[in-house]
């Protein structure tokens, strides 16, 4: 099992917003983390201060030497595949051969401003633009229309120093983007906020048949599991430090998802129809569910716990998203205790006994 860090910041974060970034990559270069994933997100404090992974990608190519730079995601149906080509290439030359993607469709209407002719074949144009960034990553000329409606050829410029990108699929837990994502030989991306134990474990298993159908018998893909994370000495007290800012950071996704008039809540729920009180006791709900069953809290010991039941589920990294809120010298702190669980399941005489 492989550990790697993840970032989604809600942007009322007080202080430097990219402090906590920087020196917690450093902190997994340095320790021997797998990657440092950054998303994108538009319009909104929650993830806003991401709105392009290239761009805070460049940026942790220039302060580490090792770990892998990944998207998580590009939402590939806003952009010309040419720019997710280009802009990453650049990325994979600054970190001397460490980018990878994960592409994902796109789901908040709002974000589709920026191309709203594309939302509605949105899963189409994800899985044509994955395979297009392939081929012009891997030097093919690839015909795109002009101004003036002629095809020209393109070659992607400059050249990447990977010869082949990697890739992912987001998926939140629709078992159809799970098999896409087999079918296109990528790895996927996925979290747990919309599947429980069982969800995940059958999804995994869709993806992987969906890779043996359509690849080989022995290919396997790679599963990234986000998990909201915190790890310290007492588990009581990592409870008390995450409860307030992972409230408050879900009550942020919450007015996210009510914003979108065609995003439905929790069970289908409209968001907006709610009673204060109600929202309240989802959010205490949402809140227990994520620390006790839906994200890697407590000591290292709980969080061996988390490993080896993923681990048997499937899962070959787990992304640990540490920027949901909590005072950033606390979270520095704590990156320790996740380093002394990433030694341990590192160790095939340990954790993974």
């Amino acid at each position: 099992m492989d550990l790697s860090l993840f970032f989604f910041a809600d942007t009322a974060t007080n202080g430097d917003r990219y402090q906590l970034l920087l020196e917690s990559a450093r902190f997994a270069d340095v320790h021997g983390f797998r990657a440092v994933w950054t998303p994108e997100r538009h319009f909104h404090s929650f993830g806003g201060q991401y709105p392009n992974p290239s761009l805070t990608g460049a940026a942790l190519a220039t302060v580490t030497e090792r770990v892998a730079i990944r998207a998580g995601s590009v939402v590939a149906p806003l952009h010309h595949p040419i720019r997710i080509a280009e802009e990453w290439s650049v990325v994979d030359n600054l970190s001397g051969g460490r980018a990878g993607i994960s592409f994902a469709s796109g789901w908040h209407a709002g974000d589709f401003v920026l191309q709203p002719e594309n939302f509605k074949d949105r899963k189409n144009i994800m899985v044509e633009t994955a395979r297009t960034v392939q081929r012009l990553w891997q030097g093919e000329a690839v015909e795109f229309d002009d101004a003036e409606g002629e095809r020209r050829t393109v070659r992607l410029f400059p050249r990447p120093i990977q010869s082949e990108l990697p890739v992912w699929i987001t998926a939140a837990g629709s078992p159809q983007t799970f098999r896409i994502a087999g079918r296109l030989g990528a790895g996927v991306l996925t979290h747990q906020l919309g599947q429980d134990h069982d969800a995940l474990e059958r999804n995994i298993a869709t993806y992987r048949e969906a890779l043996v159908d359509e690849h080989s018998d022995r290919a396997r893909g790679h599963v990234v599991l986000m998990l909201h994370t915190m790890l310290g000495e007492d588990r009581e007290r990592v409870r008390e430090l995450v409860r307030h800012p992972l409230t408050e950071y879900l009550r942020s996704s919450m007015d996210l998802i009510a914003a979108d008039p065609a995003a439905p809540g929790p069970d289908g729920f409209d968001l907006n129809r709610i009673p204060a009180r109600d929202k309240e006791f989802m959010l205490s709900r949402s809140f227990d569910r994520l620390f006790t069953g839906a994200g890697l809290f407590g000591t290292v010991e709980d969080g061996v716990r988390v490993v080896r039941r993923l681990a048997a589920m499937g899962v070959d990294e787990i992304a640990c998203l540490i920027d949901f809120g909590v005072e950033q010298q606390e979270v520095l702190r704590s990156l320790r205790y996740l380093d002394a669980l990433r030694a341990r399941v590192a160790d095939p005489d340990g954790a993974a006994d």
